[in-house]
């Protein structure tokens, strides 16, 4: 459906009272800047013209009084979100065929094509390459493939659910340009802060990504205000939480499994440096 001009408002109009009410009701939009404005879309006519009686009464995104009774709350079936959001989407199906492939994590022989430095097991011990014999080889993907590895369905499904919910923030905001550039830089950085925190190892997941994500919609929205990058109330305290929790080792000495801490603190620096460039970019 072809995507309709609402409204078109300077840049220092505060729309995000006004879009946090438009999600409330799941109303399908998008807000871009063009020309010095901020425009506020929506699919079809017959929806725009509601929108913009919703807006003549409730420019602030207030419930208080009866909303225009023409507006209904409108539900996206999960095909309409997948197809707002290719790369998110995209993203998830490559993780999922990268975890039937190696076989919940399980599968070496097909890890150790995507690690970050090749290796080899004899018996019980695992003997890993350094970096630059693996980039000598002509191996460049490997930079970047491990955030694809996922070992157990504990893993993947946590990183798959968070990748959805921020993903598909950054995409509808940024693009797919955008979030697709952001994954793989935070992918990235995350695997180099491991590497160089803790030397030739095996490590893999989008945890790194995740926390890039957490952190670049933080700082955005600090510097840039807006509904989309406004998280859930206790997310960003529960994630950081979550992160020093990692940090204490807690989990090796359980002997639950050992976890990338740099690649977390890699990644969410990371994403605070971007989110920072990013919101300065769109306050000016």
């Amino acid at each position: 459906m072809t995507a309709v001009e609402v409204l078109r408002l300077p840049l220092d109009t505060d729309l995000s009272g006004f879009v946090g009410l438009l999600q409330r009701l799941n109303v399908p939009h998008r807000v871009s800047e063009e020309g010095g404005e901020q425009v506020l879309w929506v699919p079809g006519q017959e929806l725009a013209e509601q929108v913009r009686e919703l807006y003549a009464h409730h420019p602030q995104g207030d419930d208080a009084g009866e909303l225009p009774p023409s507006v209904a709350p409108v539900r996206e079936s999960f095909a309409t979100q997948l197809r707002r959001s290719p790369v998110t989407a995209l993203m998830l199906l490559a993780t999922f065929i990268v975890f039937a492939v190696t076989l919940a994590g399980e599968n070496f022989s097909a890890i150790r094509w995507l690690s970050f430095v090749d290796f080899r097991i004899d018996g019980e011990h695992i003997y890993l390459t350094y970096l630059d014999a693996t980039l000598d080889s002509g191996q460049w993907w490997r930079l970047i493939t491990p955030m694809l590895i996922h070992f157990g369905w504990l893993h993947l499904a946590m990183n798959s659910l968070w990748y959805w919910e921020l993903g598909r923030r950054i995409e509808f905001r940024q693009g797919a340009i955008g979030l697709l550039g952001l994954t793989l830089l935070f992918g990235l950085a995350s695997n180099f802060a491991q590497y160089w925190w803790a030397g030739p190892s095996l490590f893999g997941g989008l945890s790194g990504v995740l926390y890039g994500l957490l952190g670049h919609c933080w700082i955005y929205q600090r510097l840039a205000p807006n509904a989309v990058y406004r998280l859930p109330p206790g997310v960003l305290v529960m994630m950081l939480i979550w992160l020093v929790v990692c940090m204490t080792g807690i989990f090796e000495t359980l002997g639950i499994g050992a976890i990338a801490n740099a690649a977390h603190v890699g990644g969410l620096l990371t994403g605070c440096l971007t989110g920072l460039l990013g919101g300065m970019l769109a306050k000016r």
